[in-house]
């Protein structure tokens, strides 16, 4: 459950709370867009942070991209997708692709640098997704 500043920020700008079942078609439908992955904020307090910066974040790009709050219940499933560790994390697409990902909360200047550098490069993977493993040998083992 959203804490009540989340719920406010949710309700005040409007934001929709995605879920398992509908985040393919939202993000497909954005030009760019930041997901926002609070987990509990009981454990991880800092999501209350984010909650009070997400929307002016929005607002310094003129509403460049929207954003979203991820629903409670499928946000350990989604988080293996973005391939983040800490929470809070704000995701950002482009378009359904993954431009970057920024955890926790940061000094106003480096979410600037962040974000910019991302809506520049461009998409990029995932870390994590798409990494070829290599298995060891046997005849590079020793007995």
């Amino acid at each position: 459950m959203p804490s009540p500043l989340i719920k406010t920020m949710i309700e005040q700008y409007n934001y929709p709370v995605l879920n398992v079942d509908n985040i393919d078609e939202f993000v497909q439908s954005q030009e760019e867009c930041v997901l926002f992955f609070t987990e509990n904020p009981t454990r991880f307090p800092e999501s209350d942070d984010v909650a009070m910066i997400l929307p002016e974040l929005v607002k310094e790009y003129g509403n460049r991209f929207n954003a979203a709050v991820i629903e409670q219940d499928s946000q350990r499933k989604l988080q293996a997708r973005y391939d983040f560790r800490e929470w809070p994390t704000l995701v950002f697409l482009r378009k359904g692709e993954y431009l970057g990902a920024i955890s926790r909360v940061q000094d106003w200047n480096d979410y600037i640098v962040q974000i910019n550098a991302f809506l520049t490069d461009g998409p990029k993977k995932v870390a994590g997704i798409g990494v070829p493993i290599e298995t060891a040998s046997t005849s590079n083992c020793s007995s």
